[in-house]
């Protein structure tokens, strides 16, 4: 098994609803993002995954979301939780990837590359990881 991992970084804020604490108050973090691919089998080059690609792909993602308030994000109005966030960038990254003729989505059968993780840290010390449907 070959694993390569890719960052990127995007500030934004937010606040937690149904939340009693000080994160229920606006406030923002400096997030930082990993993206896991993992698969059996490299390409002709002996590569799993160029890394530039995937790079490009969470890099596009995660620019949406930069310098945001992630409540107005129709996809995080409940609660834009780390939690959440890893989830919706994991699957904008796979849907990314795809539009530009790579499929990193996961097949029980598939010996190519998947997207295997997201993280998401909202600080050096927190993170929330989303395994898509395989974990």
């Amino acid at each position: 098994m070959y694993e390569i991992r890719v960052e990127t970084d995007f500030s934004a804020a937010h606040f937690l609803r149904d939340y009693n604490g000080k994160c229920e108050n606006l406030h923002g973090h400096n997030y930082k993002v990993y993206a896991h691919v993992r698969g059996n089998k490299l390409n002709e080059g002996g590569m799993l995954l160029d890394f530039s690609e995937l790079k490009r792909a969470l890099k596009t993602v995660c620019e949406k979301l930069d310098h945001t308030n992630l409540n107005d994000i129709e996809s995080f109005r409940q609660n834009p939780s780390a939690e959440r966030i890893a989830a919706y960038i994991y699957d904008a990254v796979v849907a990314e990837m795809y539009a530009y003729g790579t499929d990193l989505s996961y097949r029980e059968d598939k010996q190519e590359a998947v997207l295997y993780a997201v993280d998401v840290f909202e600080t050096d010390r927190n993170r929330a990881r989303y395994y898509g449907n395989h974990d």
